[in-house]
């Protein structure tokens, strides 16, 4: 596992072609940390999904750092990956007037407008991982704050082309919503694979929410039958998608984004899933809190930060497992760690 933290590390660009500010940047003075307490500030937190690992451990991050500034979280939305319901969330809080809004856009085009409204109500607004179309930071938002989605793409890429002999097919399982994050994954995907393996071949499906994963890959290889591997823009759909291959008794090297639990252990197995790049959500969380509190005291936080990806492979997951996580690795992991590692020595 790789963990650079400077910012020549950071291969993407932001949301307006902007370079990557590092997180330290987001430090407050230990006089703005008391400014900051004395305001108690209130802030909301709207995300696509509560569901999943890399959202529990994003949401972690914000609660813990507003909590050291005195500023707490009076709601968090779940939009459910529903672009209405994320645009009556945010149409809500325009009226209810919280200090700062926390925000994930679903989509980019059709959540401006009611993103836009929040900062017009003299709301502090953040935006995690995408900026929506013609909104612009300093003036409708005050920062992005993201993993390096192009780099993410860049690590799956790499991960998987040991695995897939000369002259194969890759398949890209993508996401059928303009959304930036999972864009630019896919962006540096295809782009890695055209500079170094230009002898395979990338066919695509997407699936329009994570239910209709397994659907899409099953098109896939119905479409692809010399399909001889897969990249899934993340890993709660890359986890349908290896029980989708699991289930025509195929054996498929599979990368994907985030070190979520089922990943985790199906990377830790050995067996479909080869290799992972990492976000690091809670550190992103924290991070994302920062600014807010910065934008709230009257500083101007950089208009895009970036936390670097990691690379893991199985034999670095457990230790890649406490970065993410910032808890030890849960025992059912470690058992599938070790399992296959007495496996390998068995076959030697």
């Amino acid at each position: 596992m790789t963990r650079t933290t400077d910012r020549t590390s950071i291969a993407g660009l932001g949301p307006h072609g902007e370079r990557a500010a590092a997180p330290d940047r987001l430090s407050l003075t230990e006089s703005e940390a008391a400014v900051a307490r004395r305001g108690r500030f209130t802030a909301a937190v709207v995300l696509h999904t509560t569901a999943s690992d890399w959202a529990k451990q994003q949401l972690a991050g914000i609660v813990a750092t507003l909590g050291r500034y005195s500023a707490a979280v009076i709601e968090v939305v779940d939009c459910g990956f529903a672009i209405d319901g994320q645009i009556a969330a945010l149409d809500r809080l325009a009226h209810e007037a919280p200090d700062a809004v926390i925000s994930i856009p679903i989509g980019n085009t059709a959540v401006a407008e009611a993103h836009r409204n929040l900062s017009r109500a003299g709301i502090k607004l953040v935006l995690m991982d995408n900026a929506p179309s013609g909104l612009l930071p300093g003036t409708d938002y005050a920062s992005v704050v993201s993993a390096d989605n192009f780099g993410l793409g860049e690590i799956a890429a790499v991960l998987l082309s040991p695995h897939v002999p000369q002259g194969n097919v890759i398949g890209i399982l993508g996401y059928g919503v303009d959304f930036f994050a999972t864009n630019e994954r896919e962006i540096a995907f295809r782009r890695w694979m055209a500079a170094e393996r230009p002898d395979i071949a990338l066919r695509q499906a997407k699936f329009g929410s994570v239910e209709q994963a397994g659907d899409a890959t099953s098109r896939l290889l119905d479409a692809n039958p010399d399909l001889a591997g897969l990249f899934v823009v993340w890993d709660e759909p890359a986890m349908r998608a290896v029980r989708t291959i699991r289930e025509r008794g195929l054996s498929l090297p599979v990368t994907t984004v985030d070190l979520g639990n089922e990943a985790a252990l199906e990377l830790a197995s050995g067996e479909l899933v080869c290799g992972i790049g990492a976000q690091q959500p809670y550190d992103q969380g924290a991070a994302v809190a920062r600014a807010a509190i910065m934008a709230l005291i009257g500083r101007q936080p950089p208009a895009w930060v970036a936390l670097p990806g990691l690379a893991v492979t199985p034999k670095e997951v457990l230790e890649a497992y406490q970065v993410v996580w910032h808890a030890p690795a849960p025992p059912a992991l470690v058992k599938a760690l070790h399992g296959r590692t007495r496996s390998d020595r068995a076959r030697r």
